[in-house]
């Protein structure tokens, strides 16, 4: 894998030591629901995710692809799905392992970069689960169009993608609750940053992140040969950033057509 995803791979297995929220595993309500083929886990950051786009799971093959962090996969598991669960970070998927031992579930682990799913064959999942996490890598087209391969017609993708209008802004400002215009967009850290910058930030545990366009993000799937049937919009978690922004985080779900329309 290349450095910058590396880089992420490790800023999130130190997010996993400080028991960030989306590495935290599930709750016992969450368990309890899931055996009765209740669903309830995001795909945006916040909001609980449709329960009428994921639908019926049991005897269902599931790519939970960027998914690592033991929330998705071992809910899709309980409801009887067969999940793998993908992910470049290790003790996210370490996770992911423990609930599978825990709770006695048939987990397939799989650590790699989501760029490239070359190691999975044409039309082999019923369903590609990603939330967010396209923000990590410098590139969605070729995820997208590996996505499209590996799922079998009349199967969906489900996926969250960042607001670009996100990356305008100074980050360290933001979390304090002010928002200072400080870069352009698209946004890269390994470009847009000082030099200094960067290299104080490949030092350290922080991601490598990047805008993209609205035009690879939604227009990307579509090039691909999905349908895009529905979006939903999630906030960002800050009030400030959320009083001026009302689609931080966009949900989609898209569908590969069987046969042509």
């Amino acid at each position: 894998m290349e450095a910058y995803v590396e880089q992420n791979a490790k800023a999130w297995d130190h997010l996993v030591e400080k028991g960030n929220i989306w590495t935290d595993g599930v709750s016992d309500e969450q368990i309890a629901m899931a055996r009765r083929g209740e669903l309830d886990m995001v795909l945006s950051p916040f909001k609980r995710v449709k329960a009428e786009w994921v639908g019926a799971v049991k005897g269902k093959k599931i790519l939970a692809l960027a998914c690592g962090g033991g929330q998705q996969g071992p809910l899709f598991a309980l409801a009887g799905a067969e999940v793998t669960v993908f992910d470049a970070s290790e003790k996210q998927l370490a996770q992911d392992r423990i609930y599978a031992q825990k709770l006695d579930l048939d987990i397939k682990i799989v650590r790699g970069d989501m760029r490239d799913l070359s190691m999975f064959d044409d039309e082999s999942f019923d369903m590609v689960y990603n939330p967010t996490s396209t923000c990590y890598i410098d590139t969605v087209r070729p995820m997208y169009a590996h996505v499209f391969r590996i799922l079998r017609p009349g199967s969906y993708f489900l996926t969250s993608i960042t607001n670009p209008v996100l990356y305008l802004f100074d980050e360290q400002k933001a979390l304090k609750n002010k928002l200072k215009i400080k870069y352009t967009i698209p946004f890269s850290t390994l470009k847009s940053p000082s030099r200094r910058q960067v290299e104080r930030i490949m030092k350290s545990n922080d991601t490598i992140e990047f805008s993209h366009t609205l035009n690879d993000l939604l227009g990307g799937i579509t090039d691909s040969g999905f349908f895009i049937e529905d979006v939903y919009t999630d906030g960002s978690g800050f009030y400030m950033m959320d009083s001026f922004i009302n689609d931080c985080h966009i949900a989609v779900r898209a569908y590969k057509a069987k046969g042509s329309l």
